[in-house]
């Protein structure tokens, strides 16, 4: 890259880093609504990214009241459950959304990386960066910033979750409207709102990904321990660094 355009990436991730310093610090105390609207009146051209998971229809229906225009980006991995397929049409009617991208690894991709799609038996962090990470980076092209449902509570990697980040790599800024909720933040906006629920949870699914790597849990154990179960990984990489998973510890 020419030297010009590198200080010119520079210049804007400094630019970046010192608005998301501003923003956490305006909005330190402040609702999830708020950081909410900001991040699609504040943060430049943003796009939310959206699993269509357990809890996704909280974040969904928060963008909905504020834009139903705000583009939201749901990665079709092509080994999700049905039922997260039909529940993300539902939910995309019911909340008036108008700009749901549906994302995909093109064919000819597949075909040469994964012909068989049984990558995820040797390596799964190379098959959600085929089937996730790459793509969700390629249609995040040309957007300043994304929004996700991350939250502390959910694994260590989040446990000091700021709702304003700069993201490692690529320098978009990333919002975390829902850092500091807790699970029964969570239960009660979705009985307010009267939300539906994916239908997988009621049948042992707390937390829901591709179907060949999500497992029931049981009573007791950790929502996210039905991801990648038995393996030292509980993220799928669209967090990390050119995603590539940086775990600490045993269960990060």
């Amino acid at each position: 890259m020419p030297l010009d355009l590198m200080a010119q990436d520079t210049d804007k991730i400094t630019a970046r880093a010192a608005r998301v310093k501003e923003l956490n610090a305006r909005y330190r105390h402040h609702s999830a609504n708020d950081v909410m609207r900001a991040a699609l009146t504040e943060a430049g051209e943003i796009a939310l990214v959206s699993s269509f998971g357990a809890e996704s229809v909280v974040l969904l229906h928060m963008a909905a009241v504020i834009d139903r225009n705000v583009p939201v980006l749901f990665i079709d991995t092509q080994m999700l459950f049905t039922e997260t397929l039909v529940y993300q049409a539902e939910v995309s009617e019911r909340l008036g959304l108008r700009d749901v991208r549906i994302i995909r690894t093109d064919e000819a991709t597949l075909a040469k990386r994964d012909p068989y799609g049984a990558l995820r038996m040797s390596d799964t962090d190379a098959c959600c960066a085929l089937r996730k990470t790459e793509p969700l980076q390629t249609a995040l092209d040309g957007f300043d910033g994304w929004i996700t449902g991350r939250k502390r509570f959910q694994s260590g990697t989040r446990a000091v979750l700021d709702f304003f980040e700069v993201e490692d790599g690529s320098g978009r800024i990333k919002v975390n409207p829902l850092a500091h909720w807790a699970p029964e933040d969570v239960r009660a906006y979705m009985e307010e709102n009267r939300l539906p629920r994916h239908p997988l949870v009621a049948q042992g699914y707390p937390s829901i990904g591709c179907a060949p790597c999500t497992s029931k849990v049981a009573p007791g154990e950790d929502p996210r321990s039905g991801r990648w179960r038995g393996q030292q990984k509980d993220e799928c990489g669209i967090h990390f660094v050119n995603g590539k998973a940086v775990r600490k510890g045993v269960n990060a």
